[in-house]
Order: C-alpha cells, then structure tokens, then sequence
C-alpha cells in the first residue's frame, strides 16, 4: 500500500479471503316608474295638504322624513365606502414606507458594513498593536478589528478609502502587527501584501507529532523534545472539547497540517500548538461527527467515536495517494472491521518503527502491527488532511476487502484471488 511521501508500497496484500368558490349573484334594482295620481280638487271647509318639496307627489311628513333619512343614510354609506376604498391603499403606502426604512436602517448597513461607522475615537500614535484577520473575512470586519485595537479613528472613513481603492477582494488574512498613526493608505497597503512573519513552516499532510516537532525546532528555534513534553491532550481539552476521547494523553492526529505563521520570534511551543488545534477545530466545523458515528454503527454494526474516525482518517492519509482513492480505502478498512478481519496496513507499522517493514516485522507483536492485532490503532498514525477525515467519517458503499495502490494504479476488488490479479 502506498504512502503520500512517494515511497513504492510493499506489494505485500492481504491474505486473508472472505465467503463471504363562491358562486356571485348581481341584484339589480327595479327601474319601473310610479304613476303620480290626478290631483283631487279641494273639499270645502278644508285646507289641502302642502304638496311635498321632495317629489311632484303628495306625501306624508312623516313619509318625507323616512325619506330624508333613507337619503341620509345612502350618503353615510358612499362615504363609508369611499374610505373603505382608500384604506387599501393607505396599507401599502404604509408597507412601501416601512420597506424603505428597513432597507436604509437594515440592508445598506449590512451590504456596506456601515453598522456604527459613524463613531470616531482618538488614535494614540506610536503604540504597536496586533490584529487577526481571519480568513473570508470581509473589510467590514478588517475595520472592526483595527477599530478595537485603536489603530483607526473611524470605520467609514477606512472603509470608503477601501472601496476607493478597490482593495476589498486583496485584503488578505493572517496577523499583522501595526504602529497606531500609521495612515490608513499604508494600513491598506499592508493588508493587500500580506502578513510578514517572522517565523513561517508548513507542515503536509501526513506528518507524525515527531515530524512536526522537528519542523518546529527547525523553524521556530523551539526544542523539539519542549515541543513533544507540552503536546498533552490533558493540558488542552478543557479549551478543546474534541479532545475529549483522546487516547494515551497524545495531541497525535490533531495538530492539523497546513502553513502557519507567527509576527514575532518570541513564539512558544504552546503558541505553536493552539494554533494548530484552533485551525483543526475550523477545518473539521462542516463535518457532524454525530451523524457519522451513527451512520457507520447503522452501516457496519461497529460502535466508534471522534477520535477512532481521526485514527482512521490518519490510515488513509498514510495509504492513499489521490483524494478520489480516501472514501473506498475507508470503505475497505470498515468492511474488514465489520466481519472481524485485521486491517493489515503496513502503514501502522510503518509508524511505530519508524522505517519500512520487512516480511520479518509483520508478525511482530507490537500494538501498532494490524496483522497481528485486530480493530485500529491505539492512536492516529499522522495528521490527517480534511479529505482522509471526510473520508473516514462517510465512506463509500461497496463490498471491497483489498486494495492495492502505487504512485501509478489503485485496484479495489472483493475477493483475494481478484486482490492476486491486481499485482
């Protein structure tokens, strides 16, 4: 099986084989007309009745006041209906205004990051402060951050220089150390060329705890034996939760692998190796650990926790050699773990003596020898990169049992006399 560091694998496979509506209705109002009956003359010795004001017709007072009151009515109800009409409108002039408001107080702010912009503060020149530009972070949140440390007076301003200069996409992450006064012309300038560190390394995928420590001293003058004594997962769980199922008290897997840097030369092991964890802790924030576990107990019958998911993310970092091959590596691995069978990866033995193994060495007792013990290891094996971790916690669907993998070929199959073909 192959390892990431270019060496041609043992062709040594496994030797194990398996058997295994509402209608409307419209009321129209009668349009026939009365006829006015012939005006009868006068009796005498009586006084005729005044002829109503409202009609050619003779009427009753009393008729004529239901009438006025009907007219009456008929007016209260045109008006009644005539701000019924109008109350709709009042509701979306409301609304339009309410919208606009919110977009101006809401929206403008959030899209040009001028929440509390306005506020300007006294910057006491010649004070050194250090900020933190995390990465995607936006200029709304670069301004926030110089703001806190003092290094600029006032947001708006910064951030219209930004815009002027169209240096929002440049800005670049890392850590920056700032002398308060400087202008915000240089403090740009400075944010679109990048950090300058004064301790800088990279530690690639696969590296061991011993690895990264001598890449430490190397680079960061720090001691590695100081480096090994400090990586304890004891001293860090309580700030790193997900150290919690951590075998054999060792920081093994964790120290993610990625480029790091530091603005000054006064760094510490412990400085060294929380940066590490926090960028573990960022990087593995999309994976949900809960949901892995119990798909793979659900899968394969096999009860495992965090950590045993970055043990195996660190066997498949140490046996693959693309990112395609991780998820069927994983697949085979938690197939043979399914029905008993032994890993046999030379890579964990690789790791516990240090050089390659020989046909001797594989059936040394050690605990770190998956041909002779059975499950995974008592601890990772490397730092794992994101791939092999996403790898380990949802791996491929398939009934493979081997592999066999160069720097040229990768061949799964199902049964050992398939596995004999491959090499």
């Amino acid at each position: 099986m192959a390892t990431t560091d270019g060496r041609t694998p043992s062709t040594r496979g496994s030797h194990f084989s398996t058997d295994g509506a509402t209608e409307r209705r419209d009321t129209a109002p009668s349009h026939a007309e009365h006829a006015q009956p012939a005006e009868a003359p006068a009796a005498l010795g009586t006084v005729s009745a005044p002829r109503s004001a409202l009609s050619g017709s003779r009427v009753s007072s009393r008729t004529a006041a239901a009438t006025r009151r009907a007219g009456s009515r008929r007016v209260q109800r045109d008006e009644t209906a005539r701000r019924q009409s109008r109350a709709p409108f009042f509701a979306l002039a409301f609304v339009a205004v309410a919208v606009v408001v919110g977009f101006v107080l809401v929206v403008i702010p959030a899209l040009t990051g001028s929440t509390g912009e306005g506020e300007t503060q006294e910057v006491v020149a010649g004070n050194t402060v250090t900020i933190t530009v995390p990465e995607g972070s936006g200029a709304a949140a670069v301004a926030d951050a110089l703001f806190d440390a003092g290094a600029i007076a006032n947001k708006s301003e910064f951030l219209s220089e930004v815009r002027r200069t169209n240096a929002e996409a440049s800005l670049k992450s890392g850590t920056y150390e700032i002398v308060t006064g400087t202008d915000q012309s240089d403090i740009i300038a400075m944010l679109t060329t990048g950090p300058v560190m004064a301790v800088s390394f990279t530690i690639p995928e696969g590296y061991t705890l011993a690895q990264i420590a001598a890449v430490v001293e190397q680079e960061a003058n720090i001691p590695s034996s100081d480096f090994l004594a400090q990586a304890k997962a004891s001293a860090y769980v309580d700030d790193y939760p997900f150290l919690a199922d951590v075998t054999d008290d060792s920081l093994e897997g964790y120290l993610f692998p990625k480029t790091y840097g530091f603005p000054t030369s006064d760094v510490t092991a412990d400085d060294v190796i929380r940066a590490m964890l926090d960028q573990f802790q960022t990087e593995v924030a999309s994976i949900d650990f809960s949901a892995a576990i119990a798909s793979i107990q659900e899968r394969y019958g096999i009860t495992v926790n965090e950590d045993d998911i970055i043990t195996m993310a660190s066997i498949i970092e140490r046996e693959a050699a693309t990112d395609e091959q991780r998820a069927d590596i994983a697949s085979v691995f938690y197939n043979r773990l399914e029905i008993g069978m032994m890993l046999q990866s030379d890579a964990t033995l690789v790791y516990s003596l240090g050089r390659d193994v020989t046909a001797d060495d594989l059936k040394v007792d050690d605990p770190y020898n998956t041909y002779t013990r059975e499950g995974l290891t008592p601890t990772p094996i490397c730092s794992p990169g994101l791939p092999s971790i996403q790898a380990a916690a949802n791996p491929s669907e398939t009934s493979y049992l081997y592999f066999y993998i160069t720097p040229d070929t990768a061949t799964f199959s199902e049964t050992y006399d398939e596995h004999t073909q491959s090499w």
